[in-house]
């Protein structure tokens, strides 16, 4: 008598996504290329996809799923989850600015556009003098709205794999010893003592280092970037 072998089923993407969203950060950059594989049945949820996330968190990992399934479906954002401006992720701010474009561009990967707009909004957020001569202060940081500054960071991040944004710079910082000399070769921003190009040396892909993105103007020197990365919007998180 054959003895018949037992075959495990196949998990089901309830299941796979389940554990996605538990598992660690470093085993779910692991799973990246399974998740983009089962995409038909990740899209066959419908409105429910999104149902275990919330918008208001910096969690990369509904944004990874939101990339995924654009990258297919255009339109699965805008009528099955009813964003109209394709914008699912809450994007607050202290004046009334739309960071809906942002969300599109990260959405899409148009990494370059994302960090024109993002640099645009720094000038236009610490004022209208910055936004007149065309770059910051680091004397006008401090008056940039805590919860602007944070939304330009979350979209970032969770459109990154969480490798983009100014606390992942501030991390890296951290980890140098504070040490902006480090910190610049690290993000690509200088090689060989030579500053990167802007802008078609910087590598504008979900592939650029860690901390690449959103660039700030290094002409400036560390003081701006150091004011950024100490904001008490941020300080107040960690």
């Amino acid at each position: 008598m054959t003895e018949e072998k037992s075959h495990p089923s196949k998990e089901s993407i309830e299941e796979f996504l389940g554990a996605f969203k538990m598992a660690s950060e470093r085993k779910r950059l692991g799973l990246l290329n399974r998740l983009e594989e089962r995409v038909e049945e990740l899209l066959g949820l419908g409105s429910t996809l999104m149902s275990g996330f919330d918008p208001g968190v910096c969690d990369w990992t509904p944004g990874f799923i939101l990339q995924v399934i654009h990258k297919t479906d255009k339109d699965f954002i805008r009528n099955t989850l009813n964003c109209d401006n394709l914008s699912w992720f809450d994007s607050p701010s202290d004046v009334g600015f739309d960071y809906s474009p942002l969300q599109r561009f990260l959405l899409n990967e148009s990494y370059e556009d994302a960090d024109r707009f993002t640099s645009s909004k720094l000038r236009e957020l610490a004022g209208e003098k910055a936004v007149k001569r065309g770059y910051v202060y680091f004397s006008e940081v401090d008056s940039i709205p805590s919860i602007d500054l944070s939304t330009l960071d979350k979209l970032w991040v969770v459109y990154s794999r969480g490798k983009f944004g100014f606390t992942v710079q501030a991390k890296i910082l951290d980890s140098l010893g504070g040490r902006y000399d480090k910190l610049w070769p690290r993000i690509g921003w200088k090689k060989d003592g030579i500053w990167t190009r802007y802008p078609k040396a910087f590598n504008w892909s979900i592939e650029a280092p860690n901390g690449h993105m959103p660039l700030v103007n290094q002409l400036r020197g560390v003081r701006l970037m150091d004011a950024l990365l100490n904001h008490q919007g941020f300080k107040a998180k960690s």
